[in-house]
């Protein structure tokens, strides 16, 4: 006879099971969940159905999202027509299509999933203008906007494998405000396999003078449901966990496995409220795939004050417990979450944990509020497997190159894989829920910034220094919030502060320093969808050097906005010192 739970995490564990989440896998299987589509639809009310079946409280909103939704594409060679998939957001050509020269601009081949959405082209010739591009990679959105820059009328990307994958080629994170609109895409794009791709390059080498490229999508707004569970404890203050329920085609790796496990966590914790120190909510997204995180962008904009004051972390969940996924070598996690991680993976799986610095992806629309967040893609096959296959680098899945195509179906699931992730995803979030202290370690932080100041003061010399710019105000904010971050933890660490006191103010520095972290733009608004460096409002400091080398008449345009920018970062780490400043002193006085 088994022995009985002993305390909270033993209790919730001896809860798992994936027969709840495996019943969602199987109707997802026969549902093709496009964004405002019926299907899609189908697949909200079957996660409400068991959602109202459990008896756990949930809203269902009805956004209005803006989506471009791939109908078609072909590319006609010499009067051959190779088949072709459109990514989201590119432009429809005319029924004729689009006819012009091309160009093959090769493309560096992309290593890991850590550099998916960074652009592989380098310097792009001068001939680009005018012409058809051809080059090799994913149409990613910064790859996208670089070309067309460079006057390309159309672009042809040929993915790394037989299969062709969906995707997205626009920068606008979300649905686009009015001041956006004008970033939208404005040529064609098409994605290609890799045997038709080696022939065009070929006929290009032969000396072919045209193409003809076809593209049509489907753009404008569409109502999309949202469900969002909701789990209370005894204090308001939750976590949110989430993951898209849209899929391209059936989409079971991607992202039918993390719907389930998001239903399996609303069972297990609603089935232990009562217990549960803060409150957990639960939210199913459209609108991922096309429409560029329309879904959790939108719950950001319409519940970010809500979010900004009470949300401790949010947990993204997405493509885990897939087919030979039995790594956990490039997990995602804001440095402040790592403790938490760690352990978690290493106390459910046994391994040491690979960590990265989490990418702009992903549903991570709430680093503008500067909430700490953690997971995106767990785990994954491991390195020399994918090899072995023959596997290249995908976004999801566990590294399965079904990824974005028609082959992503039943068999990518794991059902033992699934309940390990399942695991690891309830002892990571019971930390934050029923920790007395949040488990948020900001001079882990500090020490991730602390690096990339570093990186950005070694591109200054002494003779911009003369010419008016310098990060001397932002080394002497950093280090002096740095001894009041350490001072806070030791009061914190000495039972000098009250729990609750603290667990404010952790939220309330995170508020700033995950904002300085990982955003450029304001709060309340969403950065574009391409990567961030770390402190990213001093993104373009190392451009000043060689603007200043090359005589450049930017230079001084681009002094003058780096030169706000960090005025901005100056008064951001000011705030939190005193912020610190103030619970250190009631520390003091106690």
């Amino acid at each position: 006879m088994s022995e009985s739970p002993t305390n909270l995490a033993e209790a919730l564990l001896a809860d798992v099971s994936f027969d709840l989440g495996w019943s969602l896998l199987e109707r997802f299987a026969v549902l093709v969940r496009e964004s405002g589509s019926a299907d899609e639809r189908a697949g909200a009310h079957f996660i409400v159905s068991r959602l109202e079946a459990m008896e756990i409280p949930h809203t269902v909103y009805e956004p209005e999202l803006y989506l471009s939704i791939p109908r078609g594409a072909s590319v006609e060679v010499a009067g051959a027509s190779l088949t072709a998939k459109p990514p989201s957001f590119a432009v429809s050509t005319p029924r004729k299509g689009l006819s012009a020269q091309p160009i093959h601009v090769p493309a560096a081949e992309v290593s890991d999933t850590s550099t998916l959405f960074e652009s592989t082209l380098g310097t792009l010739p001068e001939e680009v203008a005018g012409k058809i591009v051809v080059t090799e990679g994913y149409p990613m959105p910064v790859s996208v906007a670089q070309l067309e820059a460079a006057g390309a009328v159309g672009q042809v990307y040929i993915n790394p494998g037989s299969r062709i994958h969906w995707g997205i080629c626009t920068t606008i994170w979300g649905t686009p405000g009015e001041s956006q609109r004008h970033l939208k895409p404005t040529t064609p794009v098409a994605a290609i396999n890799r045997p038709d791709g080696d022939q065009l390059i070929q006929a290009i080498e032969d000396g072919l003078d045209r193409i003809t490229l076809h593209t049509e999508l489907q753009e404008g707004w569409f109502d999309c449901p949202l469900p969002v569970a909701r789990i209370d404890g005894l204090e308001k203050d939750f976590l949110l966990a989430h993951g898209h329920y849209d899929s391209w085609d059936i989409g079971i790796g991607d992202n039918a496995v993390g719907d389930a496990t998001l239903l399996e966590l609303a069972r297990i914790f609603h089935g232990h409220r009562d217990e549960l120190r803060r409150s957990l909510r639960v939210a199913w997204w459209p609108a991922h795939s096309t429409g560029r995180y329309g879904g959790s962008a939108w719950y950001a904009d319409n519940f970010g004050l809500e979010l900004s004051r009470h949300c401790v972390a949010t947990v993204n969940i997405d493509s885990p417990g897939c087919r030979g996924a039995t790594n956990y070598d490039q997990v995602a996690w804001m440095a402040e979450a790592g403790e938490a991680c760690r352990t978690s993976i290493q106390s459910v799986a046994g391994v040491e944990a690979g960590h990265e610095r989490p990418p702009r992806a992903g549903d991570y629309s709430f680093n503008e509020l500067g909430i700490s967040s953690f997971f995106m893609l767990l785990s994954n096959m491991p390195r020399e497997e994918r090899e072995r296959l023959g596997f290249y680098p995908v976004g999801g899945c566990g590294g399965n190159i079904a990824w974005h195509t028609e082959a992503d179906r039943l068999e990518v699931a794991d059902r033992d894989n699934l309940e390990r992730d399942l695991r690891v995803y309830i002892t990571a979030i019971l930390r934050f829920l029923d920790d007395e202290i949040i488990p948020l370690d900001f001079r882990e932080t500090m020490a991730e910034l602390n690096e990339a100041l570093e990186g950005y003061e070694a591109t200054i010399t002494k003779d911009l220094g003369k010419r008016g710019f310098n990060l001397v105000p932002v080394r002497a904010a950093f280090d002096a919030l740095s001894q009041r971050v350490e001072s806070f933890y030791e009061n914190l660490e000495e039972g000098h502060l009250d729990p609750a006191a603290a667990n404010e103010v952790l939220l309330r520095l995170g508020r700033i320093l995950v904002h300085l972290g990982y955003a450029e733009g304001a709060r309340f608004e969403h950065d574009p969808a391409t990567p961030r460096a770390p402190l990213p409002k001093l993104a373009r400091v190392p451009e000043l050097e060689p603007l200043r080398e090359a005589e450049s008449d930017r230079f001084l345009f681009v002094m003058t906005e780096a030169r706000r920018q960090t005025n901005k970062v100056v008064e951001g780490l000011s705030e939190a010192s005193r912020l610190l400043d103030d619970v250190t002193g009631v520390a003091a006085a106690g």
